[in-house]
């Protein structure tokens, strides 16, 4: 009987090796059944267990190797045992349980046991707690001391974790090359599969959502691709795998690839419930509602930001960009307003800035846009990444245009649309276009902003946005309609308009005009007359809407 039994447990192996981990998992539980496994053997089940998705399992069998090393005396691999535990069970938040794996990792390590590779890993959670706390110093000399131990004793997952670790301090503390240069490094590593299964899944998350921290476009859609193909050359995985398609659905987004945006969203949240992650399905539904929004499918939308709110994550500003798009311009201010002043993090606070500008441009609130756009471009100077920047200049340039000021925002705006173009972003790229066309309007340059209108419409016609269809066509009728002043409004009456949307008092206004201040007093009652508005701010609001300058 032994002699089947052995090579049962054989072909175990040979399914591990080959990164079968379904057949690796089933094979090892029938060994384990039949013989019990040595705690090598239980270390192959745990990780096949992890990376199918059966995470009970997991820390069962990593428990069980533990308790195998210390009963035959090494102690120090018995540790390893306890270190992943620990770290298992605090990514599963269950703190007490992880700070007892961790403490008997640490006991078990004594002094007699002198330098070892087990005290370089026992170093990483402690410096990821100071990089979470601020102590961003004492993080990095953790990090490092734990590179030098990984060195000196040749383990490449030790070496890769701190090395990826100094990155994250690094792009903590705004040293953003520096940063991104040992994320780089790390990934070296990461995508020759020089690393364990699960140290490679986590260091691939990890320096993804790094990347997108600081808005490095570039950067995250180069290493999705390669997490996605990883992913991909082992069918029977599912950790890892939720994550890098919710963060391959953004990338395909931002590329204009909506109908896959969808599809990968739509693979995360019809995971089985055992199998569900909720952050990811959370990112996956946020995902699916902005393409929804973007091609104005809005009953969708809204359903798929409710699942992403029911799942934990916060629906803005998608939500209340959502209701803008609606005509809903005060529950979309209200909305916008209550998540800027909530946000604190310079990553939540950047994600809303754009849509906070945007709606405060439909409202006729200069003043906060400019506000929200100086904060973009300090933000963009910080970092001085290429999404960051493009959209800062974006928003920049967008207010710009509402402010009359044609040249400044076509400046703006070019510097923007470089970016986008390089970046493969059609649809930002588009939408770029669309205010250089009104940019170009205001000059008198109707035939710039034409081929910059007609550009713009093929893209949104070939990426399905159908609101944004509408909005060129509503340019283009406003061009028409201006010749023949259809809203009502005389030159002098658009001259004071313009300057009224710039915040301008009344005696400014007659300075600037040099006109009597109750020739402008009456000029600004006939413009609300005639636009049937009841105030200056909704004048300025109607105004951006209809392009009327």
């Amino acid at each position: 009987m032994e002699a089947p039994r052995t090579v049962a447990l054989e072909q175990a192996r040979e399914h591990y090796g080959r990164r079968a981990w379904t057949q690796a998992f089933d094979a090892l539980t029938a060994a384990d059944r039949a013989l019990g496994l040595c705690p090598e053997d239980l270390e192959r089940l745990a990780t096949s267990a992890y990376l199918i998705g059966r995470d009970d399992d997991y820390l069962d069998a990593l428990d069980r190797a533990h308790q195998g090393y210390l009963r035959a005396g090494d102690k120090l691999r018995s540790v390893r045992c306890a270190f992943w535990l620990g770290l298992r069970l605090l990514f599963r938040g269950e703190i007490g349980r992880a700070s007892g794996w961790l403490a008997r990792a640490e006991r078990l390590i004594d002094v007699d046991e002198g330098q070892c590779l087990e005290r370089g890993y026992l170093l990483l959670p402690p410096a990821e707690q100071a990089l979470r706390t601020g102590d961003w110093e004492h993080a990095y000399s953790m990090a490092t001391a734990a590179v030098e131990i990984a060195e000196l004793f040749g383990d490449p997952d030790l070496l890769t974790c701190a090395i990826h670790l100094q990155g994250r301090v690094l792009l903590q503390q705004g040293q953003i090359a520096g940063g991104l240069a040992r994320l780089d490094e790390a990934m070296l590593a990461v995508t020759a599969g020089k690393l364990s299964p699960i140290v490679t899944g986590l260091m691939y998350c990890s320096v993804i959502d790094a990347c997108q921290q600081v808005f490095a476009a570039g950067r995250a859609r180069e290493w999705t691709f390669a997490l996605s193909r990883w992913c991909e050359e082992q069918s029977e995985m599912v950790a890892f795998t939720g994550m890098c398609l919710a963060h391959r659905a953004q990338i395909m987004r931002l590329h204009g690839s909506w109908h896959e945006a969808l599809a990968d969203a739509r693979r995360v949240w019809e995971r089985p419930a055992h199998l569900a992650n909720r952050p990811a399905a959370a990112a996956a539904c946020y995902e699916a509602g902005e393409v929804h929004r973007l091609r104005g499918e809005f009953a969708e939308a809204e359903s798929a930001y409710r699942n992403a709110s029911r799942h934990g994550r916060e629906p803005q500003p998608g939500l209340a960009l959502l209701r803008l798009a609606q005509g809903r311009t005060p529950v979309a201010a209200a909305a916008i307003r209550r998540v800027a002043g909530a946000a604190v993090e310079q990553v939540d606070r950047v994600n809303v800035l754009p849509a906070y500008i945007d709606i405060m441009l439909a409202t006729g609130d200069l003043p906060a846009a400019h506000t929200a756009a100086d904060e973009l471009d300090a933000a963009a100077a910080r970092l001085d990444t290429e999404a960051i920047t493009a959209t800062a200049a974006q928003a920049r340039g967008t207010i710009e245009v509402a402010e009359q000021d044609a040249y400044a925002a076509l400046g703006s705006l070019r510097r923007a649309l470089g970016i986008w173009q390089a970046l493969d972003a059609p649809y930002l790229a588009a939408k770029t276009r669309v205010s250089i066309a009104r940019a170009c309007h205001i000059l008198g340059d109707t035939d710039g902003a034409g081929l910059e209108l007609d550009t713009a419409r093929a893209v949104f016609e070939r990426l399905g946005a159908s609101p944004d269809i509408t909005f060129v066509e509503t340019i283009k009728e406003q061009a028409r309609a201006r010749g023949s002043r259809s809203h009502g409004l005389t030159r002098r009456e658009l001259q004071v308009l313009q300057l009224l949307a710039t915040g301008q008092t009344n005696k400014q206004i007659a300075t600037r005009l040099v006109l009597s201040e109750k020739t402008i007093d009456r000029h600004v009652s006939n413009i609300l007359a005639k636009l049937c508005v009841p105030s200056r701010a909704a004048a300025t609001a109607y105004a951006y809407r209809h392009q009327l300058f």
